[in-house]
């Protein structure tokens, strides 16, 4: 066997170890770790699933599952339906040479701290915020409303993150969009409606499918925005395992909540994946 052949085979190896050496230390590992602690009591003992059946009898601990599902599902649809003609005008209407500043003025929300921006969605939704006091001045209404620490105002800052992230998406797939298409469907007798319909949308579905999944991923997760803006009126998953960890200590139950979300999660993706794989087929 030859040196050279054999630092050949070496080097990829090289390569990719400090990847799988941060994937084993930083992932592999503490997971192994949650499923183990996830098996455990609260007061220690036996392996149990007891964690995992208080979740399904507890309607306080499924409603909060769902109450993510929810958000979630509300927060994806109202982003891609605003995120789409965002990023068309971008893309189609934008000159070329205007494009680069227009995107970089279009993630500037991405340049600011999410702490900052939950909070500053607070000092506008709340009772004496912007809007309120927008309202109350012009006598439209005589008590302020109740918007912050609601599920309106943990939608809200949701989407004003994830509209960004799904232009940019969105955008990029248009970009790649050649004109041939549109010319040929033209040359067919379709109008710009049926073209969008038959044509560009079909084909930008990529895009939109990859950018919706990012935010079923990073919303459902979330801690921060639904305990700013939501408060504690109406607990999601993440809330729901700061508190096992905060108030109670249940680190057991803490993880076994976790390892149901993340089950949810990759549900998500094994969805996403394989409705890819077919529309590539």
């Amino acid at each position: 066997m030859s040196v050279a052949g054999t630092n050949g085979r070496a080097l990829p190896w090289a390569l990719v170890t400090p990847a799988l050496a941060w994937t084993l230390l930083f992932f592999v590992l503490p997971f192994i770790a949650m499923g183990l602690s996830s098996l455990t009591a609260h007061e220690g003992g036996a392996l149990t699933l007891a964690n995992y059946s208080q979740f399904f009898t507890n309607p306080s601990y499924w409603r909060a599952m769902v109450n993510s599902l929810e958000v979630t599902a509300t927060v994806t649809v109202i982003s891609i339906v605003l995120a789409y003609p965002f990023a068309w005008i971008l893309a189609e209407q934008v000159p070329e040479r205007w494009q680069r500043l227009a995107l970089m003025l279009a993630v500037l929300p991405f340049w600011t701290s999410y702490v900052v921006r939950s909070y500053s969605w607070l000092l506008v939704l709340a009772q004496n915020g912007v809007i309120n006091r927008a309202l109350t001045s012009a006598g439209l209404i005589a008590e302020p409303l109740q918007l912050a620490n609601t599920r309106l105002a943990t939608v809200t800052g949701f989407v004003h993150f994830f509209v960004m992230l799904l232009t940019l998406t969105i955008f990029a797939n248009l970009k790649q969009l050649s004109p041939s298409y549109r010319k040929a469907a033209a040359d067919l007798g379709a109008g710009p409606v049926r073209t969008f319909l038959h044509v560009v949308l079909p084909l930008t579905l990529p895009g939109i499918m990859v950018g919706a999944f990012l935010t079923v991923v990073l919303c459902i997760g979330d801690y921060i925005t639904p305990q700013i803006l939501g408060g504690n009126n109406e607990l999601v998953m993440p809330q729901l395992v700061m508190m096992q960890i905060g108030r109670r200590g249940d680190f057991p139950l803490a993880s076994a909540l976790s390892i149901i979300l993340m089950a949810v999660v990759t549900v998500a993706y094994l969805a996403c994946a394989r409705w890819l794989k077919i529309e590539r087929a």
